[in-house]
């Protein structure tokens, strides 16, 4: 195995940023003491350098608490000899009784390809289940198969400097500014060079949308609507490109009858979509006057009912106009996860095989030969949705979860957890020993200690097909092992020595890269045989590179666009023109019911935030689960600004403070989906979308679950910082968040402030406690001191009042040994000097009032903020909240 850098200040490591698609490059400096710096590698094609705020902070992620470090069966801690033994009897025992496909397999894209493909080739080849499925359905299987019905196979056509050259960048379902910030630079960039303009679809004004040229807040679900107008547009205006749809297209009569049949119109379209008939014409000119265009689309498009149909409707405007393979256009689908890319690759999803191959006869008995796979699998297995549904029937009695965190993220999320209850096995690959899912069962769970980021050694691929390193740079803590040397042990175990001979990933890889070979005559899109001679010392040096990388090209870097040529990857090479379905929102609100709920991310927080939320800076700017509500339906509801509210669907509630905004439409509400029980009491969003699967993809809707929503009133709520996290007492609301030296626990509660002076200052006996308390008004104070230094802040006020501001506390746990006015401070509340404010940019930890200051001293403008206080200057994704500090004229003039 190859073994991790050493352990020294002295060394720096390039790896690859663990959280989104965009696939960055950093540079890890380890510190000796199991820490590191980082920066952006300004080498790596993907960022140049650049990293985000989440990117930035990753050194603030790799501390041992709460890791998982040693094997546990039942609840109790056992040797890896033993753990072993108890999965691969499981599992033999299991298939025995009940037949191979009663085992499946959860995966996730934060794996590396070497694991995913271990096992999958464990699951699919040898145990013979074809019941494997990833977290990677809940992100981009609506633009696999959107790519694979206009492609005939899963690919992206472009590259990233396409964002670079084009001329028109239209953004749909996608806050790029949040969710992939490195991106969102380079476009802006390209504005501020080119003159790109910037179109941003999607039912909520993001904070993307506010960076817009042209904003359309459409009906969500409309999308195939509004394209469908746009293609009917294109062919109305002489827009459309007849000798390319003529030799190297099919299907487009279909397509544009069906088209004229959901939009013929401008008129129409806007009627269809809820726009403004103006706004329809402005977006329909602009892509139909203007060549070099990119239409990026995300979850917001993908995480819906008819998620691969607003995908081909996409694709159908770029074939029609021949828009595709040339610089600066294209359709781009924007991944999520880090290397969802990489697990398309190996057949990480239920309907795929292995190297983009699916399951016609000749491509089983193929993959099957390569493998000499006794039980290859011949048809596709349950796509998430399904599978976990099968388990709640009792149709699946053995689960191996790996890297994922299914109890929080997926759909009906408290139905996925009494389910598992009901497995007969449950295995868990994590590195967290306290995630949702790890303790979902209790004791029926055998936990197996992963690898974290740092640790683990392998590559990934990212958005614009690139592979990278992701290098170990850190030993490994504990008993914790890479996934694919568990996987491995497992086949040999289970008498499959010869086919999981694995020391090191670089055999796996070398083994990957020669099946996307394998009798590939170019049919096949996924080919990387120029690196399957790579020796082990290559390997570890390897650079990025794009694929299909054949063997013919070995020694380049790779094809960054495909298409051009217009020859495709179906049997006679021309692109499919797809006539999509009309849209039809499937949850439609109803009495109950009467709000749509989105969810989605927040700018500083990664999925389930057992990384992120070990981040002080990362959990400044959101530190509490919150539901967004238009102006108009917070009055109607009664809701004020940092609130309670109640959101209820037919799947469950969650109690979230509420955030008055009007870039919700009134109708809509919007919560993210981070929260766990980890972190929060009531706040697991997941548990309340529907999540409707797409019948093409079975990507479940995730943006338009029917919603209820009511004030919630709490008699008291407040914060409590300690050294060491507290627990809060039964029945309170409470969410955590890490500080500086400390962990945060923000409340509300039906007890009054003496109630909670008395439930909570038990637990600072022995310590110098100063308190300021008035019972009658509700309010309550505490700090408690070990000597000199800060160990709790307790802060109470009425449950009506604005939750109370902990930026003094927080600093005060920061400082170390207090001066008397600081006391005093805590107690009253009041600073002597002014703090920093609620976080705005977390790059460079640059506060509100300190940003507000430097516009209030003259700065008008971000760049003037950027050059006074840092802020804006990294990752730029605070950049809309920064010009909307600007006064109005101002924030005009830079726009």
């Amino acid at each position: 195995m190859t073994q991790p850098a050493s352990d020294t200040a002295a060394t720096v490591v390039k790896t690859t940023c663990p959280y989104c698609g965009v696939g960055c490059g950093v540079l890890a400096s380890p510190d000796g003491r199991g820490g590191a710096g980082i920066a952006g590698d300004p080498e790596h094609p993907a960022n140049r350098g650049r990293l985000c705020s989440k990117g930035s902070a990753l050194g603030e992620t790799l501390s041992l608490e709460n890791r998982l470090l040693h094997p546990e069966i039942d609840g109790r801690r056992a040797s890896w000899e033993e753990a072993l033994g108890a999965v691969t009897g499981g599992l033999r025992r299991i298939a025995e009784a009940h037949g191979p496909d009663s085992i499946a397999f959860y995966l996730s894209g934060q794996l590396l390809t070497e694991d995913y493909y271990v096992a999958n080739k464990l699951a699919k080849g040898f145990l013979g289940t074809p019941h494997v499925d990833t977290n990677s359905r809940l992100c981009m299987s609506s633009a696999v198969a959107a790519h694979r019905r206009a492609f005939g196979s899963d690919t992206v056509p472009g590259c990233y400097e396409d964002l670079d050259e084009a001329d028109l960048l239209v953004l749909t379902g996608s806050n790029t500014a949040w969710c992939h910030p490195i991106l969102f630079r380079r476009m802006i960039d390209a504005r501020a060079k080119r003159g790109t303009k910037i179109v941003v679809i999607d039912p909520r004004r993001t904070q993307t949308g506010e960076e817009a040229d042209l904003f359309l807040g459409l009906r969500p679900g409309s999308d195939t609507a509004l394209f469908s107008g746009l293609l009917v547009h294109l062919a109305a205006t002489g827009k459309l490109d007849p000798r390319f749809i003529k030799e190297h297209t099919a299907g487009f009569d279909g397509a544009i009858e069906r088209a004229r049949q959901i939009a013929p119109d401008v008129a129409a379209t806007a009627a269809a979509t809820g726009l403004a008939e103006a706004d329809v014409a402005a977006f329909f000119a602009l892509f139909a006057e203007t060549k070099r265009v990119v239409t990026c689309f995300s979850m917001g498009v993908n995480q819906s009912a008819q998620g691969t149909d607003k995908g081909n409707a996409i694709i159908n405007c770029h074939l029609a106009t021949g828009r595709i393979g040339q610089p600066g256009m294209g359709p781009f689908s924007l991944t999520g996860q880090p290397n969802a890319m990489g697990g398309r690759e190996v057949g990480g999803l239920a309907n795929m095989l292995a190297a983009h191959m699916h399951f016609a006869p000749e491509e089983v008995d193929r993959v099957k030969r390569f493998w000499n796979a006794p039980r290859i699998i011949t048809g596709e297995g349950m796509k998430a949705i399904a599978l976990f549904e099968a388990i709640e029937r009792g149709k699946i009695k053995a689960l191996w979860v790996m890297g994922t965190n299914p109890v929080v993220s997926m759909p009906q999320a408290d139905r996925v957890l009494a389910a598992i209850a009901k497995l007969d096995l449950f295995v868990v690959s994590e590195a967290v020993a306290d995630s949702d899912t790890a303790r979902a069962a209790g004791h029926k769970t055998i936990l197996l200690p992963a690898l974290a980021w740092g640790e683990k050694d392998g590559t990934v691929t990212n958005s614009e097909r690139r592979i990278s390193r992701q290098r170990a740079f850190l030993k490994a803590p504990g008993e914790a092992r890479a996934d694919w040397a568990i996987m491995s042990e497992i086949g040999r175990r289970l008498g499959h020595g010869a086919a999981f001979p694995y020391t090191n990933v670089a055999q796996i890889f070398r083994e990957h890269a020669a099946l996307s070979a394998f009798e590939n005559n170019g049919s096949r899109d996924f080919d990387i045989g120029g690196l399957v001679e790579l020796n082990d010392r290559a390997y570890e040096a390897a650079a990025p590179v794009q694929w299909p990388l054949p063997k013919k090209l070995s020694g380049k870097g790779g094809q960054p666009r495909l298409f051009g040529d217009g020859r495709f990857f179906t049997f006679d090479r021309r692109a499919r023109f797809v006539a999509v379905q009309a849209p039809a929102l499937a949850t439609a609100p109803s009495a109950p019911f009467p709000l749509v709920l989105n969810t989605g991310r927040v700018r500083d927080h990664w999925h389930t935030m057992t990384r992120t939320g070990k981040s002080q800076r990362l959990s400044a700017h959101r530190a509490v689960p919150f539901v967004e509500v238009s102006p108009e339906d917070a009055r109607r509801l009664q809701l004020a600004e940092g609130g309670f509210a109640r959101v209820t669907t037919e799947q469950g509630s969650a109690v979230l403070e509420v955030t008055v905004t009007d870039g919700v439409r009134p109708g809509e509400i919007f919560a993210p989906m981070h929260w766990s029980a980890m972190t929060a009491s009531d706040a697991r969003v997941g548990a309340l979308t529907r999540g409707m699967p797409d019948p093409v993809s079975g990507q479940p809707e995730l943006k338009a679950t029917p919603a209820a929503l009511e004030a919630v009133a709490f008699r008291s709520r407040g914060y409590l910082i300690t050294r060491e996290p507290q627990a809060a007492p039964q029945g309170w609301w409470w969410a955590r968040a890490t500080v500086q030296d400390g962990s945060g626990l923000i409340f509300a509660t039906q007890d009054g402030s003496r109630e909670i002076a008395l439930a909570l200052r038990g637990a600072f006996q022995g310590l110098d406690i100063a308190e300021y308390s008035d019972h009658g008004r509700g309010l309550y104070r505490l700090a408690a001191y070990d000597g000199a230094r800060l160990v709790a802040s307790l802060a109470v006020v009425p449950g009506e009042a604005s939750r109370p501001d902990w930026e003094l506390a927080k600093s005060a746990f920061a400082a170390g040994a207090l001066e008397s006015g600081d006391r005093r401070a805590l107690l009253t509340g009041r600073a002597a000097t002014p703090s920093a404010g609620p976080t705005i940019c977390a790059c460079h930890g640059v506060g509100l009032d300190v940003i507000t200051a430097c516009i209030a001293a003259g700065a008008g403008s971000v760049e003037a903020v950027g050059a006074a206080c840092k802020a804006g200057t990294n990752c730029g994704s605070c950049i809309p909240e920064i010009r909307k500090l600007l006064p109005e004229p101002l924030a005009r003039s830079a726009a």
